[in-house]
């Protein structure tokens, strides 16, 4: 058996096992091809040595994918090898991890309506995941000062901003948040034809918290993520799973009231585009063109080394990077977005991240869409920005929050986790070695709530009901504050987030 560099976690070494071979100028029968599974029975290998199971196997096996389907949290691919020692052809099963079907959006005047920039995510996840929604307040470090990410300890920053967050309650980072500044930052999870690697560092969803805490605009929080790649690299388990290491690249959608960035990695390497109007969104697929604002320096090089890229070609980021056709347009909501005709508001931002037909809503047999977000950054700076949290899975069955930065902002014991301290299983070598019970009171109570919807449906349909019509309380007063002409009152609005979870409890209850 061959250790995976994550500790804890027994990774198998595989073979190619191949059934039939067949001269490269023969036909090749439909029902004859190899696997590729743990323990194998010994047999005929393509390769005299074992191959463990990357993402990119299939490149380095010189194969082209012919299918591929997700299953039970594995992407299922059939490809065409080639193997150019002895110019045979063989027809392959491979299995991968496939990265979580997440959708983020931004929309920008004209196509959002009264000078407002709309951000939104869906954050799809392990089923069973459970996410909390947590407040920071902003804060001063002493010269010297480390901070524990999820995997690895980095230098602190002299000052970190006051965040709220949405957050897998096992790890450090967040998918998706907002800081002070009415900076927005949201995290996919992305296969590319680089091995994310398994050696523990910074988590994708650790950057995202890191470029809120330090960033007071999308491309500060852009080069804080960058830099801290460059530094400390990405990498390590995405998923609270003692069994298997899950491991992506990461891309991320940064937003503040004037500009979005739109930032693609590999490795260390990156591309960004800058977006300031109409709509824009990313999944977890690579989106990159040939648009690209800035990149890291060594990037082109790069490919060029492994390549990838001859230099005469336009540089296409995402088909240079991508595996096989990954790098196709992914995301219908977009498009349910546009038609709005220079309407979009929170209201058609949420309507969008429901709409389970478009699969931006996720609800598979692998994944949940277990937390969402939409957030409203008015261009106009006296006026606040206001993001609205589920905190709950499934939005066609949650309500959204609204929260607001003000000092003193009062906090929500009843959206966070339990605290498990050093004896949390996600901090303890080996790591996940149990799944302590993470459900906050709001998640258990939304668990009660779903079980209604399924076996009462009256019952259900009434509960749901009551729920949207104190979420559009909710959204109609928000609207008011930013329609008005006076400067908001900050305890107006400090028990803000605090007093909707409290109604929304005391509904179900």
């Amino acid at each position: 058996m061959a250790q995976s560099r994550v500790p804890g976690v027994v990774r198998s070494s595989v073979s190619l096992q191949v059934t039939q071979d067949f001269g490269s100028s023969g036909n090749v029968s439909e029902d004859k091809f190899g696997t590729l599974e743990d323990e194998l029975p010994e047999g005929r290998v393509l390769e005299s040595s074992s191959i463990d199971i990357t993402n990119t196997v299939i490149q380095r096996l010189n194969a082209g994918i012919i299918h591929s389907k997700v299953l039970n949290g594995f992407i299922s691919r059939e490809a065409w090898v080639k193997n150019d020692e002895n110019g045979y052809i063989f027809r392959i099963k491979l299995r991968m991890a496939a990265a979580p079907p997440s959708y983020c959006f931004v929309a920008f005047p004209p196509c959002s309506k009264d000078g407002l920039v709309v951000f939104g995510k869906n954050s799809a996840r392990p089923r069973d995941e459970v996410q909390e929604v947590v407040y920071f307040a902003a804060a001063e470090h002493e010269p010297g000062s480390k901070v524990e990410c999820t995997y690895i300890e980095i230098e602190q920053a002299p000052k970190t901003h006051a965040v709220v967050l949405s957050r897998p309650s096992w790890l450090w980072g967040a998918e998706m948040g907002a800081n002070e500044h009415g900076v927005c930052v949201a995290n996919e999870a992305v296969v590319t034809r680089e091995p994310a690697s398994e050696s523990e560092a910074l988590l994708g969803m650790d950057l995202v918290r890191l470029g809120l805490e330090r960033g007071a605009t999308a491309k500060e929080a852009l080069d804080v993520i960058v830099a801290l790649l460059e530094e400390h690299g990405q990498g390590g388990n995405y998923y609270e799973d003692g069994s298997s290491c899950h491991t992506f690249q990461s891309a991320f959608l940064i937003v503040d009231r004037n500009e979005a960035w739109i930032l693609e990695t590999s490795g260390k390497y990156w591309a960004a585009e800058k977006i300031t109007e109409g709509v824009k969104c990313i999944c977890n697929q690579l989106s990159l063109t040939t648009k690209i604002d800035a990149e890291h320096p060594e990037l082109r090089n790069y490919v060029k080394s492994q390549g990838w890229w001859n230099g005469d070609s336009d540089f296409n980021f995402s088909e240079v990077f991508s595996l096989a056709d990954d790098h196709l347009a992914c995301c219908s909501g977009k498009e349910s977005l546009e038609k709005q005709g220079g309407d979009v508001s929170a209201q058609a931002m949420i309507d969008v991240l429901r709409d389970k037909d478009s699969g931006v809503c996720v609800d598979s047999e692998s994944f949940l869409t277990t937390a969402s977000i939409v957030s409203v950054l008015p261009q106009d700076p006296s006026f606040p920005c206001i993001h609205y949290f589920t905190g709950t899975p499934d939005p066609s069955r949650s309500i959204f929050k609204p929260f607001i930065f003000v000092d003193d902002v009062k906090l929500v014991p009843k959206v966070q986790s339990p605290s498990f301290g050093n004896d949390d299983p996600a901090k303890k070598i080996p790591r996940f070695q149990e799944k302590p019970d993470r459900r906050h009171e709001l998640y258990k109570a939304h668990e009660w709530a779903r079980s209604l919807l399924e076996n009462d449906q009256d019952k259900g349909q009434k509960l749901m009901r009551i729920m949207l019509d104190l979420e559009k309380q909710g959204l109609e007063a928000m609207e008011d504050i930013l329609s008005r002409t006076e400067i908001l009152d900050p305890a107006e609005v400090v028990d803000l987030f605090y007093d909707c979870v409290d109604t929304e409890l005391k509904f179900f209850k």
